[in-house]
């Protein structure tokens, strides 16, 4: 099974000792209560995440993210007033600085592909137990994407994701930013990227923002793709 974006327990741990004197603090919104109930359980067991307000429907959702400047935003798909494509849309347009996860029971290629051209940096389902979804509000915080296997697979077999616009030149990547993207594509957080390549997590930040320029992209996950289609690098 393909490993891009999964989640890895050991990048977590290493994220949350590195950063264990900040919490991450999360707007969670979904529209049913228990649903709500269950899953800020979930998250509140990890102590470096802090759930500071629940939304019932998409527009108090974005409302609480505009009065609360959140690090995450959790967001159901189907929600009253403003559906959860919408309020991520709303979300990085006004409050780029928020990152969302969209954590749903839909898995159909539509509701992915429409949540991440939105803006979304992760998309896990709701059969995700409470460490997965714990990882990912961690991954999604450092930067990262996060992707249920299921939908990572799905991207890489479609990769249809990405598109470079037809007047944009796409600049060759070298042979340093190629094993760079190569290691992310393994689901690698910059730290590990580093101590793999014995660079550091600047330069490998650095590696990450070049490759971005030169593809046209926003994202790991984008630039991945694009790499995979165009047969640049191989999942192993």
């Amino acid at each position: 099974m393909p490993k891009l974006a999964t989640f890895n327990a050991d990048a977590a741990s290493l994220r949350l000792q590195e950063n264990s004197a900040t919490v991450i603090r999360v707007i969670l919104a979904d529209d049913h209560a228990v649903v709500r109930k269950g899953i800020r359980e979930f998250l509140e067991e990890d102590a470096a995440i802090r759930v500071i307000a629940e939304a019932s429907d998409g527009e108090e959702a974005v409302a609480f993210v505009a009065r609360d400047k959140p690090d995450v935003a959790v967001f159901d798909i189907q929600m009253p007033k403003m559906n959860g494509m919408e309020a991520t849309r709303r979300v990085k347009k006004e409050f780029p600085h928020t990152r969302v996860l969209i954590l749903t029971a839909y898995d159909d290629d539509p509701y992915i592909f429409a949540a991440l051209q939105a803006g979304a940096s992760g998309y896990l389902l709701k059969t995700a137990n409470s460490d997965e979804i714990c990882r990912a509000v961690h991954a999604i915080a450092a930067g990262e994407s996060a992707l249920s296997p299921s939908v990572a697979k799905r991207l890489v077999q479609r990769a249809s994701g990405v598109e470079t616009p037809r007047d944009e030149i796409v600049e060759p990547l070298t042979d340093r930013e190629l094993e760079v993207l190569r290691l992310a594509a393994k689901g690698m957080s910059n730290k590990q990227i580093g101590v793999t390549l014995s660079i550091s997590d600047r330069t490998v930040q650095g590696h990450l923002a070049n490759i971005y320029a030169k593809l046209h992209v926003t994202t790991r996950t984008e630039a991945v793709l694009f790499a995979l289609r165009e047969k640049w690098i191989m999942l192993e």
